[in-house]
């Protein structure tokens, strides 16, 4: 999941964090911080001094040193509050959400588009405007507050640059042979950078008709499916895969430990200048919060200008907010990635209106 871009900066090159791949509990749910059983996410309490969060993968660490890691251990530490962390892809995340509605038991939820328009629409979001949300481009939140991007990023896509002397430059490139079994993408309308591998394509080939036609042309060289885009990073680092989906935050942050993943932007077509779009991790108070209250403050908390300067410092992602400008050796890192790379802006209204058609299309045209 998310804008113009604005290479805010990234973590130092000691403090990267890496997106893990997720378990086999609760249905691909990750537990993290607090949380020690499949199912249970805390007292259900209003005054209990905890928080339920449910988010998409790519911002806690299997190191602990990720954007989540420190923000949640600051925040209890600064308001006795523990957060109670669940971990998922975009899609599965609304998903459990959606299940749970007669007994919400998470407090915010975080995803990626078009799956925080989709709890939008699903009324699993109640409004609040975090402090701070004022400084958020209105492109990066909801104009009726039911969420405010609290982490910005871009799609991309990723190389083995061992085997690879360059990266391939238009989605023409991937259908060669040299790929075949050695390219593949997470899941659309399972995993959000996956859903995002379908938005580009149907900006970049004018709609849904050449979009799928050329998807269909790329399933020769096609992997198969994937759940999650955090565990394609390795497969290409170690030369499994030669080309994977991905994000600009998760994919830098994890050079340091993949020493031979490369980022790049394909092409729509040969000689045209790069492009992608805005994928921000975007944070909404889950309608009927057990802690609501406490939902608040964190949200509050995530979006303040101390917390929003470790985005880049220890997140490797790209601040949420206008006025926070970094200046880390990770931000001149990520504008040196972005620079010379269109970005438009997706009709994010038509995609969460017609998702599930176009993931029926995706599914047809590749035989998913």
């Amino acid at each position: 999941m998310r804008t113009t871009p604005s290479p805010h900066s990234r973590p130092r090159p000691d403090r990267l964090a890496v997106r893990k791949p997720l378990a086999a509990c609760c249905g691909a749910l990750v537990l993290g911080v607090s949380l020690t059983a499949c199912g249970g996410t805390g007292s259900a309490d209003a005054d209990a001094k905890e928080i339920t969060v449910y988010s998409a993968d790519g911002l806690k660490s299997e190191r602990g040193d990720g954007f989540y890691d420190r923000a949640f251990a600051d925040f209890e530490k600064k308001t006795g509050i523990k957060v109670n962390y669940v971990e998922s892809g975009s899609g599965a995340a609304v998903q459990r959400l959606a299940r749970e509605k007669a007994n919400t038991k998470a407090d915010v939820l975080v995803t990626l588009p078009p799956f925080i328009q989709q709890a939008d629409g699903k009324g699993l979001l109640d409004t609040y405007r975090p402090k701070g949300s004022e400084q958020v481009a209105a492109a990066d939140k909801d104009p009726q507050g039911k969420w405010t991007s609290i982490v910005n990023n871009y799609f991309c896509f990723i190389y083995n640059k061992k085997e690879l002397t360059q990266p391939p430059q238009s989605w023409q490139d991937l259908t060669d042979h040299r790929f075949a079994g050695k390219l593949q993408y997470s899941t659309p309308g399972v995993a959000g950078d996956g859903t995002a591998v379908v938005i580009k394509a149907l900006h970049d080939f004018g709609g849904q008709g050449p979009a799928m036609e050329f998807l269909k042309k790329l399933q020769a060289n096609n992997v198969g499916p994937s759940a999650s885009t955090g565990q394609l990073a390795p497969k290409t680092d170690k030369g499994e895969l030669l080309v994977a989906n991905g994000d600009v935050q998760m994919n830098y942050a994890n050079m340091k430990s993949m020493p031979n993943q490369g980022i790049f932007f394909p092409a729509a077509k040969p000689g045209a200048k790069p492009a992608t779009f805005a994928l921000p991790y975007a944070a909404g108070l889950v309608k009927n919060a057990p802690h609501a209250a406490n939902a608040k403050k964190l949200l509050d908390y995530l979006l303040s200008e101390p917390v929003q300067r470790q985005v880049s410092e220890v997140g490797g992602g790209f601040t949420a907010r206008k006025d926070v400008k970094a200046t880390d050796e990770n931000a001149t890192a990520l504008a040196k990635i972005m620079a010379g790379v269109d970005i438009f802006q997706p009709d994010w209204q038509d995609i969460n209106k017609n998702l599930d058609s176009y993931v029926r299309a995706w599914k047809t045209a590749t035989g998913s």
